[in-house]
């Protein structure tokens, strides 16, 4: 039982060191990809097509992300 354990802890910590690289890789969108996708993002408005222009990490465009979808929900809730 104790080195099942110890290899379930060893797939948990392979797991979150994997989901944190992911998150946290950096942006290599060149400039002009950049200004292409705050095109494409005008619809949702300028804060949105602004956030494009930033390099960004999957992380905070995630964070981002549930943070329009609540504001959705809040604003169609009113």
């Amino acid at each position: 039982m104790n080195n099942r354990n110890l290899f379930i802890l060893l797939i948990v910590a392979v797991l979150a060191v994997g989901i944190w690289a992911v998150l946290t890789m950096p942006d290599h969108r060149t400039t002009g990809q950049r200004i292409g996708d705050a095109v494409d993002a005008l619809p949702n408005g300028v804060t949105a097509a602004s956030r494009q222009l930033e390099p960004r990490t999957p992380g905070q465009k995630l964070g981002d992300a549930v943070k329009d979808t609540g504001q959705n929900i809040k604003d169609s809730t009113q």
